[in-house]
């Protein structure tokens, strides 16, 4: 069975205004296995879905983010288009996960980040389970070889398990650590409540930064900036992945594992203004949407709008 599909045009819809005011106006579906990638004269943006939630059942997780990349898309497709009329977006398809390979799965979608990098896109992965982590990270480094690549992830969990035998949603960057001698990773938001001692003391031991959920908050701005900007200036390059669960229950209830204790939106934007705005972020994803457990679809249109925004900071550069 094949594990890769193109986006059907009917999934992005909205209002019909044929001046390209809505992002579903402005949006092109490409099959990046059979059609040649568009050129693009100044930035390029790339929608790729990973409909995969085998490592959230072997994390013992909420099963049901498989089918949060198509929610997401049609959450952002009515949204407003203020991009550059010369931006090119175009929406890449989606991986899907088949007899529980989750290991496949994750070698073809590194192969498909490092296709669209290669064609100088700016890549949004959406979600499906932080074990996308793993994968996007070495589809990075296949095309920034050489080079320090820092991980800030903007997350409840440090995701620093070790795996029995196969990786899942909770061991992606433990993974990397073991693979990857320049292992640089920042996590904003963690909650002590929901990583055990073992998950601390595996963050010290790769010298993992991070700041607890009670510090990560908007009144605590300046002190976010400061470690933002040290990690940043420290690496070469940036990948961003955002996991909804770090966002307070009240803002995102539709995920694996809900927190009302989690952060807000404004502390998260203004973290990802300025990841954005310093020229070193190469791609990002939005993980672990539970399309199962969301009201009135709020997770998957903050994840739009996270989406949204870091569209709108990386084509002010």
């Amino acid at each position: 069975m094949n594990s890769y599909k193109k986006t059907t045009a009917d999934i992005w819809t909205g209002r019909k205004s044929n001046q390209e005011l809505y992002l579903h106006e402005k949006i092109s579906c490409i099959d990046i296995e059979k059609e040649e990638l568009p050129k693009h004269q100044s930035i390029g943006f790339s929608f790729l879905g990973y409909a995969c939630e085998e490592g959230v059942k072997r994390n013992l997780g909420r099963i049901g983010t498989a089918s949060a990349p198509d929610i997401i898309r049609k959450m952002i497709a009515p949204l407003s288009n203020h991009l550059k009329n010369n931006a090119k977006l175009i929406d890449a398809g989606t991986i899907f996960c088949n007899e529980n390979d989750l290991e496949n799965i994750q070698s073809i979608t590194s192969d498909k980040i490092s296709q669209l990098i290669d064609n100088k896109y700016f890549n949004i992965l959406l979600g499906g389970g932080h074990d996308l982590a793993y994968a996007h990270y070495n589809g990075i480094k296949r095309h920034y070889q050489n080079t320090t690549i820092g991980i800030i992830n903007l997350d409840a969990h440090f995701d620093l398990r070790i795996p029995n035998d196969k990786g899942n949603s909770g061991t992606p960057f433990y993974q990397i650590a073991k693979e990857n001698d320049r292992f640089k990773y920042l996590c904003l938001g963690i909650q002590e409540e929901s990583n055990n001692k073992i998950l601390f003391d595996t963050a010290h031991k790769f010298n993992v930064e991070y700041i607890k959920n009670t510090e990560f908050n908007i009144e605590n701005t300046d002190r976010v900036s400061v470690v933002i900007n040290n990690f940043i200036a420290s690496v070469d390059h940036v990948y961003l992945t955002i996991d909804l669960d770090g966002f307070s229950s009240a803002y995102a209830p539709g995920v694996s594992a809900p927190s009302a204790f989690g952060f807000s939106p404004d502390i998260a934007l203004r973290s990802i203004e300025q990841i954005c705005k310093s020229n070193k972020l190469v791609s990002a994803d939005i993980v672990e949407l539970n399309p199962s457990y969301d009201i009135d679809n709020c997770t998957a249109r903050l994840a739009a709008r996270l989406v949204y925004y870091i569209m709108k900071y990386i084509s002010s550069l």
